[in-house]
């Protein structure tokens, strides 16, 4: 017995050391794998703002009231709650358990966000704060960031509504390791919107009547709100008569009654009109403005080429800039009429299939041409001063602000156009006849030339075969130009100068000198002499033959002249006599 007993004493608390040693081993194990996970523990007190909290370790942990608040409310934690936090460490410095509600959160928050980040499903969150570039966001205790721009589908000035308001997001990125969650608003509700433009879109009809909110404006029309889907309300159709800008009509906020126009399901896209609810003006119009009337009508915009007039709401016509004035061309309209001008116009043309009127300005005003045409007849003589020189004639300026042109060939009788143009000069003061005037084409054609007597009429009864005394003009090496009568110009070729070779000679005469010639050619249209002496001395010679003889006799050509010439000079030296 005794030895049995001392065997006992001495096993004994060696065995009882090795299970404290494997107990304490496994107390230890256990902490450890503890480290870094979320434990349950139970709220044994609280003090200055302090939850502690008992996880089954050998100490207890301090964990901030605040941790077991959520954002705009109050923490609601009483003693004996299990509640579940992070385990950072066994024991601190204090000897305290270092445990967080905010991580335990936190991590219980990531595992859900991962699964609906994975199944693209939308999460609940709170915006709770402000940082650069976006917002902080609650996501039951993780913390995303929304960028600005994902706030709302349009720019928002003011989040203040939004601050503390549970709302929905979609994840756009996260990443666990760096504990980054991006997280939209816009997403979701451009979704919704997609959702609701669709049915909406689905249940309108063309000619359908709604009532919207006037949502943005710009240059080219409205949006309208319809009740969760926009449409369109372009400028053209918000009144039949002309809108420069919607704002004229329309502000933002302002409800209107529209038309949908059309639908397209698969843009999504509506049009809509304001007019179209409206009468339309262009019904009639034809009876309303017949050709030639006139109106009186309001200027309501001007443009390069012409002027748009409103004769009544909705109907414009346009004046074109070639019927503003009879006088005034190639000058900007706004130089002739101004913006919201009243002014009196003349219907030209109709046009109800176009919405087209052509109206007049100018035919409302006295023709200038017609009053220069009453006051001044062709072949009646005028006085006004050059106004531009051209390669083609002169433009004098007339009564009544009309211009007439003086053709080159209507300049001078003989010389070239191109020769006596030099003459004149920009500015000077000329007269001229008026030879034709033409109303509808505005033309008026004068002539300088026309004051004086045509030298052509000078030439009385003279025709192709007349013998002419001419005096020379100009000597040339093909031949002379001569003046004939009161100065009409004639011209004998070279070969036409003398019947003798020897003398077809220009170069024998001299300017001024006369001799006789015979008319050869009178175009009067080309206003053209032609001459010759070669042809006067041969008719002379065949008058000769005539007279005195002929070749049959055996009489030379030289003997019968001879002879003439002797009985020439006889008979005038005996007239001589007698006269003396």
């Amino acid at each position: 017995m005794a030895k049995s007993s001392v065997a006992r004493a001495e096993t004994g608390p060696s065995a009882d050391t090795e299970n404290f040693a494997a107990l304490l081993e496994e107390s230890f194990t256990t902490a450890n794998t503890m480290e870094g996970t979320v434990v349950k523990g139970v709220v044994v007190g609280i003090e200055n703002d302090f939850a502690l909290i008992d996880v089954g370790l050998k100490c207890e942990g301090r964990v901030p009231l605040k941790e077991f608040a959520g954002h705009g409310r109050a923490a609601e934690i009483k003693v004996g709650d299990v509640v579940e936090v992070f385990l950072d460490r066994i024991e601190n410095a204090q000897g305290e358990a270092v445990i967080s509600r905010d991580k335990a959160r936190r991590e219980e928050a990531w595992e859900k966000l991962e699964q609906s980040f994975n199944a693209n499903q939308r999460v609940e969150g709170v915006i709770f704060g402000k940082v650069k570039g976006g917002f902080t966001v609650d996501l039951s205790g993780a913390v995303a960031f929304l960028p600005g721009s994902q706030v709302d589908v349009r720019p928002v000035r003011d989040v203040g509504p939004l601050m503390g308001q549970p709302t929905a997001f979609q994840i756009l990125k996260m990443d666990r390791r760096r504990g980054n969650i991006v997280v939209s608003r816009r997403a979701v509700l451009e979704e919704s919107r997609a959702e609701a433009r669709s049915e909406l879109v689905s249940n309108l009809k063309e000619g359908q009547i709604l009532d919207g909110v006037v949502k943005n404006i710009t240059d080219y029309g409205a949006f309208v709100d319809l009740g969760g889907v926009d449409g369109l309300l372009h400028v053209t159709d918000i009144a039949w008569r002309r809108v420069n800008h919607p704002s004229e009509v329309l502000s933002i906020g302002q409800t209107v009654k529209v038309q949908v126009i059309r639908v397209n399901p698969e843009t999504q896209r509506i049009s809509l009109g304001m007019k179209q609810l409206e009468a339309d003006p262009w019904e009639g119009v034809k009876s309303k403005y017949p050709v030639t009337a006139r109106f009186m009508g309001r200027v309501t915009n001007i443009t390069d080429y012409g002027a748009f007039v409103e004769l009544e709401p909705g109907v414009e016509g346009l004046v074109h800039v070639s019927e503003m004035s009879w006088t005034k061309k190639n000058v900007h309209p706004g130089k002739i009429v101004s913006t919201s001008q009243e002014v009196e116009v003349m219907v030209l043309e109709v046009d109800p299939a176009k919405r087209r009127i052509s109206l007049g300005l100018k035919q409302c005003m006295a023709n200038p041409w017609e009053a220069f045409a009453e006051k001044h007849p062709v072949g009646s003589t005028i006085e006004g001063e050059i106004k531009n020189i051209t390669e083609f004639g002169l433009f004098i300026g007339l009564d009544g602000g009309v211009d007439g042109m003086v053709h080159l060939s209507d300049l001078d009788w003989n010389k070239p156009g191109e020769q006596v143009i030099g003459e004149y000069q920009k500015g000077q003061v000329v007269k001229a006849q008026v030879l034709d005037i033409d109303v509808e084409k505005e033309r008026i054609s004068l002539g300088i030339k026309q004051l004086a007597n045509d030298p052509f009429q000078s030439l009385g009864d003279l025709k192709r075969g007349s013998v002419v005394t001419c005096t020379v003009a100009a000597v040339d090496p093909k031949g002379i130009t001569v003046s004939v009568g009161d100065g009409v110009q004639g011209y004998i070729r070279k070969a036409e100068l003398s019947r003798d070779r020897d003398e077809q000679r220009p170069d024998r005469f001299s300017v001024g000198d006369k001799l006789d010639a015979k008319i050869t050619t009178i175009d009067g249209k080309a206003r053209k002499l032609t001459l010759s002496v070669k042809a006067l001395e041969m008719e002379e010679d065949r008058k000769a033959m005539e007279q005195y003889g002929s070749t049959d006799s055996g009489a030379s050509l030289g003997d019968i002249l001879g002879a003439a010439m002797s009985r020439a000079k006889a008979k005038k030296e005996a007239g001589e006599g007698e006269g003396q």
